[in-house]
């Protein structure tokens, strides 16, 4: 199989995110090419993992179809032979690109994390047993790990390019984008959380949570940006297994969170980069989450036969 950790494209390099490398087409358009580096507690791991950037454009590209009634978004094409029929150039790029790129419209970035949690879990879970709190702001008392909360939460965070995010107030994301902007990103964000979560569940699957980008296009509309309810994104849990008052099986990157904690238990790993080598055995597992995740999610399997 093809595993990718760096790409290298034809075209001018703007960035290289924690998973994605981000090309200029032109003016107007980018290229967004999804390797397989995995990260966990905003730590890019040394390994990478087979499979999961076919997985994340892929899966990103059925939900933006899925929402795109509710929230315009940046793709124009995912898959290769539109992509390439859009920047010829790309032609003898094709097998780089071949299931894990997407070709965007250019997009101002909102420089905040859009969070929202119908469950309470991961970082929000840990700073509620601290102190009852999320981002400060106090939450029902007696609530279990991974409790449904009454309602789900609109929890921004700020980005971070290296290191970790930290959740914020929507006074702060008031601040920061303004009040107009964050009431419309607080309420797009609930509407696409609302759409995943009432097809993940008749797919038995439960959407804890998820976190989602926007920016601003050309004319200055709001646009859903970046990837779209993956598991590098969001915590899927199967129905049938959920029992709160502690940690969930998933879908998702559980396997390497799960012998993360693990080391940062043992003292091994401070949580900070460089990360601990990760043991063959959690690279397959998560794999084979991501695979799972998309087959359960869409009803078939990712494309990854050009991948092999």
């Amino acid at each position: 199989m093809t595993i990718m950790v760096t790409s290298d494209i034809p075209l001018p390099l703007l960035g290289r995110g924690k998973v994605r490398d981000i090309y200029a087409v032109d003016a107007d358009r980018l290229l967004l090419v999804a390797t397989d580096r995995v990260s966990a507690f905003d730590v890019v791991m040394r390994e990478a993992v087979p499979f999961k950037g076919a997985v994340l454009t892929q899966l990103s590209a059925w939900w933006f179809a899925q929402t795109r009634d509710i929230v315009a978004n940046h793709v124009i094409a995912a898959q290769v032979d539109a992509i390439i029929e859009h920047v010829p150039a790309l032609e003898p790029s094709r097998a780089a690109i071949a299931g894990r790129a997407m070709l965007c419209r250019r997009a101002t970035v909102f420089p905040i994390e859009c969070v929202i949690r119908g469950y309470i879990s991961g970082s929000a879970w840990k700073e509620y047993a601290a102190s009852g709190t999320l981002a400060g702001e106090p939450l029902p008392n007696g609530l279990r790990e991974s409790d449904r909360l009454p309602e789900p939460i609109f929890s921004p965070a700020t980005k971070a390019e290296t290191g970790h995010d930290e959740n914020i107030t929507i006074a702060r994301m008031r601040q920061i984008v303004g009040s107009g902007a964050a009431a419309e990103l607080e309420r797009l964000t609930r509407a696409v959380y609302a759409r995943g979560c009432a097809i993940a569940e008749g797919r038995g699957i439960i959407l804890a949570d998820t976190k989602l980008e926007f920016g601003r296009d050309v004319t200055g509309a709001i646009t859903l940006i970046d990837e779209l309810l993956t598991p590098d994104s969001s915590r899927f849990w199967p129905a049938d297994a959920y029992r709160p008052g502690g940690p969930q099986p998933s879908f998702d990157k559980q396997p390497l969170r799960d012998y993360l904690e693990g080391e940062r238990r043992a003292r091994r790993w401070n949580g900070d980069a460089p990360p601990p080598p990760l043991p063959e055995d959690v690279v397959r597992a998560t794999s084979a989450r991501y695979l799972d995740a998309f087959r359960r999610l869409t009803g078939h399997a990712a494309d990854v036969a050009e991948l092999q």
